[in-house]
């Protein structure tokens, strides 16, 4: 069985890992409500609607 015989730092495994995180854009969508851009499967930051709710009071 392989056994390392080096404990390998966090510092290079943090390297090694550097180009694995997901490079995905950010999906915006409509808010039915005001028509803000918001990201989608979010509460409006505008008026505070979600799914036809109001969720938060929002100043505006």
């Amino acid at each position: 069985m392989a056994v390392p015989k080096k404990k390998i730092s966090k510092s290079r495994r943090g390297m090694r890992r550097a180009h694995d995180a997901l490079k995905v854009p950010m999906n915006f969508m409509e808010c039915q409500e005001c028509g803000e851009l918001k990201r989608s499967h979010h509460i409006c930051v505008r008026c505070g609607f979600y799914r036809d709710q109001k969720i938060i009071e929002t100043g505006s």
